[in-house]
C-alpha cells in the first residue's frame, strides 16, 4: 500500500514538474543556508584553534598594565625585569619554562638590500614556551646569552628576502648599525588569523636585546608554558600573587600587570564564532519556514484541482486514509527532495566560502543529519493541512466539482 502511494506521489509530482521546482525552491534555499552557515562557521573555529595553537601549547603571557586600548597598559605601569622572569620559573613549580622578551622594529641591511623586521630579545625557554623549533642551525649557547653575543635565528620571510635560496647560517648582516651573525633558521609557522606574518623575525639574545638595541633592561613580556597536567588556570593564579608580592600591591589595589590564559582566549573565541553561526542558521532558517509555506499553498492548489480525482477515489472505496496519506506523502517527498538539494548546494557554497577565506572545510555530520529531518518536518507538518483538507471532501460534491 504504501509503495503504491509513493508511486502515485511521484507521478503527481512528475505532472507538474515546473511547478514542483518552484515549491521547493524555498526548502533548498533554506537547507542550503544552514548547512553553509554551520559548515563555514565550523571551520572557522577549527581555524582560530590552530591559529591559537601556534603560538604555544599552555601558554601564559605576562604584560605590563592591564588589558588594551583605552584603559588600557598606561605609561606608568612599571616594567618588567629579568628578575621577575626568574623568580616566576624559580617559584611557580606549575611552570615548564619561562621566557622574558622585548621586541621592536628595526631594519636589518646586507649589502645594498634592506628588511624591516621584528626583532625579540630573548632567551632559549622562548622556542619552548612557543613551541618553535629551529629548522636549521642552532639555538644560543648560555655564552652567547650571558654575554650578550651579537648573533640571532631569523624567520623564514627574512632568510627568503635576505638570502634567497642560499645558506644564511654564518652570514652576517647589520642590524642599525650593528653586525650580527645568523646561526639558526627557525621552521616555517606562517601567518595568524589576524594576517600577522609570525616568520618575519629575528630572534636575539636579551642581553644583546637590551644593551645594543633598546638600550635598558626593561622586558616588555614574560612568556610561561604550563607543565603538562597541570591546568593553566593553576600556574596563572601563581603567578599572579608572585607578581603581586614583587610589584608590592597592597590587598584591594588593582593589578598593574596582566596574565592572558592563550587557552582561554581560544575557547571564548570559540564560543563566540559558535554563538554568531548559530544566530545566522537560525535566521536562514527562517527561510524553511517560508518554504513550507509554499508547499501548503501549492499542496492547497493541487487538492482544489484534483477534486474530481479524489472524487472518484472515495466513490469507488478508497478511505479517507488513504487519499490523506497520498496527499501528505506528496508533500513530504517534495520537502525532502529539496532538503537533499540543499543540502548539497549548501556544501559546495560552504567549500566555495572556505577556499576563498582561507578557511578549512569541515563537515558537520549532525547539522546535516538535522537539516534533512528538519525538511522532513517541514513537509509533515505544512502538508497535512491540504492533505486533512482532501481526505474530508465529500464524494458527490467532489464527483460534481467542474
Amino acid at each position: 500500500m504504501l509503495w503504491e502511494t509513493l508511486i502515485l506521489a511521484f507521478r503527481a509530482i512528475r505532472r507538474n514538474t515546473l511547478r514542483s521546482v518552484l515549491t521547493i525552491l524555498g526548502v533548498v534555499i533554506g537547507v542550503a543556508a544552514v548547512i553553509a552557515m554551520v559548515t563555514v562557521g565550523s571551520g572557522t573555529s577549527e581555524r582560530i584553534v590552530s591559529d591559537i595553537s601556534k603560538l604555544g601549547s599552555n601558554l601564559l603571557v605576562i604584560r605590563p598594565g592591564q588589558g588594551f586600548g583605552p584603559g588600557g597598559p598606561g605609561s606608568s605601569a612599571k616594567p618588567f625585569n629579568d628578575a621577575d622572569a626568574a623568580a616566576i620559573a624559580a617559584q611557580v613549580s606549575g611552570a615548564r619554562a619561562v621566557a622574558p622578551a622585548s621586541s621592536k622594529r628595526a631594519t636589518l641591511i646586507l649589502g645594498n638590500q634592506n628588511w624591516t623586521t621584528q626583532l625579540t630579545g630573548t632567551i632559549d625557554d622562548y622556542f619552548i614556551t612557543r613551541q618553535w623549533n629551529v629548522a636549521s642551525g642552532r639555538e644560543f649557547s648560555d655564552g652567547e646569552i650571558h654575554a650578550g653575543s651579537a648573533v640571532c635565528i631569523i624567520g623564514q620571510t627574512v632568510r627568503q628576502n635576505l638570502f634567497g635560496a642560499g645558506d644564511a647560517i654564518g652570514q652576517s648582516f647589520r642590524v642599525q648599525s650593528i653586525p650580527c651573525r645568523v646561526i639558526g633558521v627557525l621552521e616555517a609557522k606562517g601567518q595568524t588569523g589576524f594576517g600577522q606574518d609570525q616568520d618575519d623575525v629575528v630572534i636575539l639574545p636579551l642581553r644583546t636585546f637590551q644593551m645594543r638595541i633598546a638600550g635598558n633592561a626593561d622586558v616588555q613580556l614574560i612568556f610561561a608554558a604550563a607543565r603538562e597536567g597541570v591546568a593553566t588556570a593553576k600556574v596563572k593564579s601563581d603567578i599572579e600573587n608572585l607578581m603581586r608580592e614583587r610589584r608590592r600591591i597592597a590587598v584591594g589595589e588593582a593589578d598593574d600587570f596582566n596574565v592572558q590564559d592563550v587557552t582561554e582566549i581560544s575557547n571564548t573565541l570559540s564560543t563566540t564564532t559558535a554563538v554568531l553561526t548559530g544566530l545566522l542558521s537560525a535566521v536562514a532558517a527562517i527561510s524553511l519556514l517560508v518554504g513550507g509555506i509554499g508547499i501548503m499553498n501549492i499542496m492547497l492548489v493541487s487538492v482544489t484541482e484534483r477534486t474530481r480525482e479524489i472524487g472518484i477515489r472515495l466513490a469507488v472505496g478508497a478511505l479517507s486514509r488513504q487519499v490523506l496519506s497520498q496527499f501528505l506523502i506528496e508533500a513530504v517527498v517534495l520537502s525532502i527532495f529539496g532538503g537533499v538539494l540543499g543540502i548539497g548546494v549548501g556544501l559546495i557554497l560552504a567549500a566555495i566560502g572556505g577556499s576563498y577565506l582561507g578557511i578549512p572545510f569541515v563537515l558537520n555530520l549532525p547539522a546535516v543529519a538535522l537539516a534533512f529531518v528538519f525538511s522532513a518536518v517541514v513537509g509533515v507538518v505544512f502538508g497535512f493541512f491540504p492533505a486533512r483538507r482532501a481526505a474530508n471532501l465529500n464524494p458527490i460534491e467532489a464527483l460534481r466539482h467542474e
